[in-house]
């Protein structure tokens, strides 16, 4: 039996049947399948959060994981199931955009829209493909079905451009928050190729706008903030975010994705 890793990114949280399920049939296809959980609390239909989820996650596995990503607002419509090939991964999903971030940061990447419909289980539910398409395909690549079995290669997938920081006339870096995440960190799409002075050791005074508030304190740790203080620190994802220590800054500025942050440095 071929062991193989395959990670699931979904919107189904885990009060349902549907992740349980979905791993049933992988493993009947391939008793020796590893599964790792990256996240079924992918906010509900939300592709983008789908996207930024498995972006972050899909380099710190092995090469050759599968990765498994059914965040599916449009499943039973005219949509394509696609598996996408990378130099050192493999996904599975829905042509929705979910996938938008690996096309990013991927060159080189093969979409091939998914047609050979003998390796889907029978018949093919108007509203579970994560069961009946995703789960069997990526439960046949584990076993060392290689992808140009599944379909052949397409350009015409879709794709959206996720949205990038501006720097205005007046010196100002206008950015977005893009997410939000469990204990009320604001991430917004500022990184250090944004505003590189601002992510040096001796970094000049700033000022960071959020609904009217102002930010001043630019850490290194979550720890060093004072109680109740908002300041910015660069995050693990690589983007500034806007935190408080042990405290929600999303409730705090009543903020949340796609609001304006604002930064003039100096």
């Amino acid at each position: 039996m071929q062991q193989s890793i395959v990670t699931l990114t979904t919107d189904f949280g885990l009060s349902d049947h549907f992740v349980g399920t979905m791993k049933g049939v992988m493993l009947t296809i391939n008793p020796a399948v590893q599964f790792v959980d990256i996240s079924h609390q992918v906010s509900s239909y939300d592709i983008f959060d789908g996207a930024f989820t498995i972006a972050q996650a899909y380099r710190y596995f092995p090469v050759d994981s599968i990765h498994l990503i059914v965040v599916d607002p449009g499943v039973g419509s005219s949509r394509r199931p696609i598996l996408v090939t990378t130099r050192n991964y493999k996904f599975v999903a829905p042509d929705n955009g979910v996938l938008s971030l690996i096309y990013e940061r991927e060159e080189g990447a093969v979409v091939r829209h998914i047609t050979a419909d003998h390796y889907f289980l029978k018949p093919v539910s108007n509203t579970f493909h994560g069961r009946d398409i995703f789960a069997p395909v990526a439960g046949w690549l584990s076993k060392g079905v290689e992808a140009d079995k599944f379909g052949e290669p397409i350009r015409d997938f879709v794709a959206f451009t996720s949205p990038k920081p501006r720097r205005l006339e007046n010196g100002q870096i206008q950015g977005v928050v893009i997410k939000v995440d469990k204990f009320g960190n604001l991430i917004t799409n500022i990184g250090p190729a944004d505003a590189p002075e601002l992510f040096t050791v001796n970094a000049p005074p700033f000022r960071l706008a959020v609904n009217q508030q102002e930010i001043t304190q630019f850490y290194t740790s979550y720890a060093m903030g004072k109680p109740s203080e908002l300041f910015a620190i660069l995050g693990s994802s690589g983007f500034m975010e806007i935190a408080q220590n042990r405290a929600s800054a999303a409730k705090t500025l009543q903020a949340g994705r796609g609001t304006e942050v604002h930064v003039r440095v100096g």
